[in-house]
């Protein structure tokens, strides 16, 4: 992966508050390079090692519910990039009709499917794909729909100097996010005012902190938080 020079990104990107992720950053090449070679050989080996899995759990999919096996919604990620996410679909086919782009607690448009996936983050495997095309890394935040990204604070920016990610820190950290959003009138006017805010401080955090050990150390609290263990 390589980091932009600053006068090539985006205008709305080249701010005040990016700037001093973009610097940071900017000292760290090297590793950057890692990262993305790192990236690369995980993806190529898991999906040789997960392509069975995958196909029984689309085949599972298409027993449980009528619909496509993936679900692609257009998403933001690195340097602006607009790409369409692969996930398995864990929602009735229309749910974008019947409801808002972040999901409740108890949403009647998940799957039966849909849930255990949801429950083990299984239904993030097709992402191994994104990851060799170099729209997601393994780390990294997570990427945002495009109304979300529309609302971003100036600061908020610094996150697409890198690729999405399909962990992060905040991931863990809010992988109950549904339930925290489970009485809200209006469940968008929650994500982009109390939730988005507290994961973005992760999010920046990481960016700032950001290093090889750091990143192998949150895809293990990523692990040990799917089965259970508790970061907050």
């Amino acid at each position: 992966m390589m980091l932009k020079q600053w006068e090539q990104l985006p205008d709305y990107m080249k701010n005040s508050e990016v700037r001093p992720y973009w610097e940071a950053l900017n000292r760290k090449k090297g590793q950057l390079a890692i990262k993305r070679g790192f990236d690369l050989c995980m993806a190529l080996l898991l999906l040789i090692l997960l392509a069975i899995p995958m196909v029984i759990i689309s085949i599972l999919i298409k027993i449980d519910s009528k619909g496509p096996v993936f679900y692609r919604q257009e998403r933001i990620t690195i340097n602006g990039k607009h790409f369409k996410i692969h996930k398995f679909r864990t929602m009735v086919a229309d749910a974008e009709r019947q409801g808002t782009a972040v999901t409740v607690h108890n949403d009647e448009r998940v799957t039966k499917i849909g849930k255990k996936l949801r429950r083990f983050r299984l239904d993030e495997l097709p992402q191994i794909w994104d990851v060799i095309m170099g729209d997601m890394s393994f780390v990294g935040t997570r990427p945002e729909a495009v109304k979300y990204v529309k609302a971003y604070r100036p600061e908020y920016y610094a996150t697409l100097l890198m690729p999405a990610g399909i962990t992060s820190e905040a991931t863990i950290r809010y992988k109950d996010e549904e339930k925290l959003m489970d009485c809200a009138k209006n469940a968008d006017e929650v994500y982009l005012n109390e939730i988005l805010p507290q994961k973005m401080k992760w999010n920046l955090k990481s960016l700032q902190d950001f290093q090889i050990g750091n990143e192998l150390l949150t895809m293990i609290r990523t692990i040990l938080a799917v089965f259970g263990r508790n970061y907050n």
